[in-house]
């Protein structure tokens, strides 16, 4: 087994950026500090740049795609050694994945290789086929749906065993914690009770809960927030252990994540956040769009219910309304709206218009145009979405200031035009808010982009650079690490990051991949 020696560069500590080598024997660090190589060593010239432990996306989209190498390479191109799947309540496991697959088509895509076997199955089809780790939620919503369906009410007390039992199982196979999407189907249908019965195995395992919140976010934080908050509350007089909570994708006015923050620690809980460094959104095109009770569809019968003329009308309404009444959206939604993905080959012309500016060239309206776009791609389309609010960057870099607050991407890697931040977001904290705005120190990068997520999801000895701890590294040009993609051009690669280690085995070098697959599924291992 030959030593690694990374020479030359710098790591970060309490004091700040400190001179130093890094050794590496195995999957572990063994040691850090002025380190003479000895005959045999691998020796990596580093001089002028920083070893940082890698970067952890709290919140990804790349369930699916960790064999994919434009996706692994993207990846790792920003520094992120690993991905935290399971998100928004909807992935592949439990059950075979057919309705994650179909649901979020747009979102996740299929799994190449899962077809049942639980979060133990995931996690394993994980090992030795990526060049970077996950770690897995449990995802409520894929729960719900393996015990009551597509049923819109309340789940019956021995459906809420039954889906407890699966969320304990998946604990049991290593799960991080448990997700929820409570704008998607059928989180939608889910109330606080029933998804604090859900949580209560996760708190008594140590995991976390992980909350897409109801309401769209933005104004409507506040309701989303105390829904939060009675949780938290529940599942703890439940399980008799206190359950910590992380928001995905905590987007709204500083003032109002900050205030909402400060309420959840008034009321005793538990918070952390993700955010990524852009305005705009992305998710489903239906899911702003289409009333609960045709999204919770299964697709051929939601499509003939789009396609249908004697409906179109009343859905046409029902559409508009939703839309024009969004947190996020409002009025001017036909221009806040691009559309990043349809999979009828027949429109891949409308591949980064606005709604408006394809229903224009439809010659349909611009409601029209959606629902015929929803209807040709069996509901597979996604979209970038405007705020009514668009923040600046000094805005974000309030929020990003937070402690408790931690890098996620939400990336969503499918789709001819899809929004930067899959490619762009680590490397853009790294740009804009440590090197141009100092919002962060590189201490504060580590804190927010590895060391927290580390301790949050129970990924063991990660996010330190350290002896002892798991070699996952990544080396950092501090003068030239940028991002490259932004809305016009989408899938841009970070620069400034040529080199990184996942378990002590290069697997990105001169800005290239190895080859190397030492990625593997991270099963819940808290720090010790």
């Amino acid at each position: 087994m030959n030593r690694v020696v990374l020479r030359g560069g710098s790591v970060v500590d309490a004091t700040g950026l400190v001179r130093a080598d890094v050794a590496i024997e195995g999957e572990h660090v063994t040691g850090v500090g002025l380190i003479e190589p000895r005959p045999g060593d691998e020796v990596v010239d580093v001089s002028d740049r920083l070893i940082l432990p890698g970067f952890i996306d709290a919140h990804s989209h790349a369930d699916g795609l960790l064999s994919d190498p434009d996706v692994t390479l993207s990846l790792l191109r920003q520094g992120v050694t690993c991905v935290i799947a399971g998100q928004d309540g909807v992935s592949y496991a439990p059950g075979d994945g057919e309705y994650a697959s179909e649901y979020f088509a747009a979102i996740n895509g299929p799994h190449p290789s899962c077809r049942g076997g639980g979060v133990d199955a995931y996690l394993s089809s994980v090992d030795g086929t990526s060049a970077l780790n996950a770690g897995y939620l449990v995802p409520a919503g894929t729960v719900r749906f393996e015990v009551c369906g597509r049923e819109d009410r309340p789940a019956t007390e021995d459906e809420r065993r039954r889906m407890q039992a699966l969320v304990a199982q998946g604990m049991s196979d290593g799960a991080l914690g448990l997700s929820t999407g409570l704008d998607y189907t059928p989180g939608i249908f889910q109330d606080a009770a029933e998804i604090a019965a859900l949580c209560a195995p996760v708190a008594e395992a140590g995991g976390v809960y992980v909350t897409h919140m109801r309401g769209g976010y933005e104004a409507n934080t506040a309701a989303g927030a105390s829904e939060i908050a009675e949780i938290s509350r529940l599942a703890a007089a439940e399980a008799g252990a206190e359950l910590p909570v992380h928001i995905s994708h905590f987007h709204a006015d500083a003032d109002i994540v900050l205030d909402q923050l400060d309420a959840l620690e008034a009321a005793g809980v538990d918070a952390t956040f993700d955010a990524y460094p852009y305005t705009r959104g992305c998710t489903l095109l239906g899911m702003p769009l289409l009333p609960p009770e045709v999204a919770a569809l299964p697709v051929a019968e939601a499509v003939a219910v789009i396609a249908d003329p004697s409906q179109r009308v009343a859905l046409r309404e029902k559409c508009t309304l939703r839309a024009a009444t969004s947190a996020s959206l409002g009025p001017e939604w036909p221009d806040m709206i691009t559309l990043a993905h349809l999979a009828a080959p027949e429109l891949s012309w409308a591949h980064g218009l606005t709604l408006r500016e394809a229903a224009t060239h439809a010659g349909v309206s611009p409601i029209d145009f959606a629902l015929d776009a929803l209807a040709a791609s069996r509901l597979e389309c996604s979209a970038v979405m405007a705020v009514r609010s668009p923040r600046s960057g000094a805005e974000l870099a309030r929020i990003f200031a937070h402690p408790a607050h931690m890098g996620g991407s939400d990336g969503i890697f499918i789709g001819a035009h899809p929004h930067p931040r899959a490619a762009g977001s680590f490397s853009l904290f790294l740009r804009e808010y440590v090197r141009e705005r100092s919002t962060w120190t590189w201490a504060d990068a580590v804190h927010h982009l590895s060391t927290l997520p580390a301790r949050r999801f129970g990924l063991g000895r990660r996010g330190v650079v350290e002896a002892g701890a798991v070699a996952d590294l990544i080396v950092v040009d501090p003068a030239t690490v940028a991002d490259t993609a932004t809305y016009e051009n989408p899938r841009g690669r970070g620069v400034g990051i040529d080199d990184v280690f996942v378990a002590g085995i290069r697997v990105l070098a001169d800005g290239e991949l190895t080859g190397a697959l030492p990625g593997r599924g991270l099963r819940r291992s808290p720090q010790t």
